[in-house]
């Protein structure tokens, strides 16, 4: 499940498809905006499906999609879903982010 710009872990496909098999969409959009604390932020959205030039990560279940714009931010990355201690969510671990935040949805770039 990985593309040369941007990794998307079993884990994370798996919980995508438990998230989409209850929703009426049939992809997680991964995308960068500006904003938060740090700068940029990620936001994550179900949708339709893929648009345009998205970049387009397929598992068995589940679909991820990045549009082409937050894809240079991204580049590098691995989207992960973690359930420990602090509780359950997606984590982006971004080599390009020199900075995050407490809340791990924020950064600021190199």
């Amino acid at each position: 499940m990985t593309d040369a710009s941007f990794q998307v872990t079993p884990r994370a496909l798996t919980r995508v498809a438990k998230i989409l098999s209850g929703e009426q969409a049939g992809a997680l959009r991964v995308s960068v905006e500006g904003g938060g604390c740090s700068g940029f932020q990620y936001r994550y959205d179900l949708v339709e499906g893929p648009e345009g030039d998205d970049l387009i990560i397929e598992g068995e279940t589940a679909t991820v999609v990045v549009d082409p714009v937050s894809l240079p931010f991204l580049a590098g990355a691995q989207l992960d879903f973690v359930d420990d201690l602090m509780g359950q969510s997606f984590q982006i671990n971004n080599p390009n982010a020199q900075s995050s935040c407490g809340c791990g949805t924020s950064f600021s770039l190199l």
